[in-house]
């Protein structure tokens, strides 16, 4: 058995805290690994192949070094231009599989979920392999026990020619109202669509062509297309751009005549809201869950997270307020599924918020926006033991590096010297340079930029570890987007 991790979702509805750059996959939320890991780590059993990971091409950086926290490695990780959804990323993987005569059972499932019962999961995973061996395609299903209005549901029905403990999906209903979520506890056989499932890779390939012979065609052109690298494949941005946007549930499992339910009762929640999220949490006495420097006060079933600041809450109830060091949000719980239309807004108002935390991170470390002015910009910048930056120049700004620990190889058009803690450099305007961290300990600088234009996208890169040669602005972003 293969899984197939999908880590290529913005979690927009845990916005502030998730950002488009650094959606709520790669964030500890619930624990002390981040939802991408703790995914790896309920897969790491007897029988369970090494992982392959989907992602946005933004987010590969990201996904290597949370893989190397954890000293996993994947068979391979697809690099998706954009997103086209569920149904044409599990295509490409299915293809790759058997393509190369691995034509395995695929365990699809999201990067970004909670799973409690780990032995739960094994159980029902058990049972799936039963009826996927038979040629079914499962979908694993959550007893629906409270009228959830944020889940699609699934109706059963009684199938005998299924391995027992296995029903036959008779319906897919679009998220209901709290009415109709009422009636459907109320009836039974009724199952939250867990986004979860399992099939051999050839079968789900049939169905496809058979469902959906528009992303089959497109998806088998692009993989011919596109580039691998050892165990990385980018995908052909020109012909995925022609792929339809769909999910598995629509192109295939609605329409094949081979879908069936496998019930997971394993403390499973996608965490998809923050009223999910304070489901999964634990509460003090008064129903309230925090994080960060917080102070409640007379308030009851709230969900507060501090990031810095000290968030004091007085006389509140089901609310819930998130604080980070640009943007803060407040909303009731009961309507914090509108967080997405929020972010839309802010996108179509360019504000930059919801695409990066004032801290970014990129592939040899981070840096964290500490001022802004007219003509000036501070950044904290923090580089990885034996990382560096791209040799560069930039047109229109000076920098003023001050090293606060760990040791910076600077060089300076033709001149290559070291600086330690406390010491300090100027790199002129148009001069060719670059920053490396040559020792074991992360490297500490405050930048000080100063100059006309300040923008992301001054930047001519010369070389680069990380195939990084064009700039922001050759590659189409704003540069509203990116000043963050």
């Amino acid at each position: 058995m293969i899984p197939v991790i999908l880590s290529g979702g913005s979690g927009s509805r845990l916005w502030p805290l998730s950002r488009k750059q650094f959606p709520k996959q790669f964030l500890a939320l619930t624990g002390e690994h981040t939802l991408f890991q703790q995914t790896l780590e309920r897969l790491v059993f007897e029988g369970m192949q090494a992982p392959i990971v989907v992602c946005n091409k933004d987010h590969k950086f990201i996904v290597q070094e949370q893989l190397s926290a954890l000293n996993l490695e994947t068979q391979a990780i697809l690099m998706e231009p954009f997103g086209r959804n569920t149904a044409p990323a599990v295509a490409m993987t299915a293809m790759k599989l058997v393509n190369e005569g691995c034509d395995e059972l695929m365990l699809v499932l999201p990067a970004d979920h909670v799973i409690d019962d780990q032995k739960a999961l094994q159980r029902a995973l058990a049972l799936a392999t039963v009826a996927a061996e038979r040629g079914e395609m499962v979908l694993f299903g959550v007893p629906a026990t409270k009228p959830e209005t944020g889940y699609g549901y699934i109706r059963s029905s009684q199938d005998a020619l299924l391995p027992e403990g296995v029903a036959r999906v008779a319906q897919f209903v679009e998220k209901p109202d709290e009415k109709r979520a009422t009636e459907f506890v109320r009836a039974g056989g009724y199952f939250w669509n867990s986004g979860m499932f399992l099939f051999r890779a050839s079968r789900f390939l049939e169905e496809l062509k058979k469902h959906d012979p528009d992303i089959y065609d497109t998806c088998l052109l692009a993989l011919e297309r596109s580039d691998e690298q050892g165990d990385t494949l980018s995908i052909d941005e020109a012909t995925f751009a022609c792929c339809p946007d769909n999910s598995i549930d629509y192109a295939v499992m609605e329409k094949t005549q081979r879908a069936c339910v496998v019930p997971l009762s394993a403390g499973w929640s996608d965490v998809g809201c923050w009223s999910s999220l304070w489901d999964v949490h634990e509460k003090d006495d008064n129903g309230n869950v925090t994080k960060g420097d917080v102070v409640v006060q007379d308030s009851r079933n709230c969900m507060i997270h501090g990031n810095g600041k000290l968030v004091s809450v007085i006389g509140l109830e089901n609310i819930v307020v998130v604080e980070t060091k640009d943007a803060m949000m407040i909303a009731h719980k009961d309507k914090v599924q509108g967080v997405k239309q929020m972010v839309n807004t802010l996108d179509k108002q360019g504000r930059s918020e919801t695409q990066n935390h004032l801290e970014v991170y990129r592939p040899w470390g981070s840096y964290d926006s500490v001022d802004m002015g007219g003509r000036f910009q501070v950044k904290h910048i923090t580089v990885k033991p034996g990382a560096s930056l791209s040799l560069q120049m930039h047109h229109h700004r000076a920098e003023h590096w001050i090293v606060v620990s760990g040791t910076a190889e600077v060089t300076c058009d033709e001149n290559v010297f070291l600086l330690t803690e406390n010491q300090s450099t100027y790199i002129p305007i148009a001069s060719i340079h670059r920053l490396r961290n040559p020792g074991k300990i992360p490297l500490e600088i405050i930048e000080v930029q100063s100059g006309s234009y300040l923008g992301e996208d001054d930047i001519e890169r010369f070389e680069d570890v990380y195939g990084r040669t064009s700039t922001p602005m050759e590659r189409g972003v704003s540069v509203k987007t990116i000043a963050q």
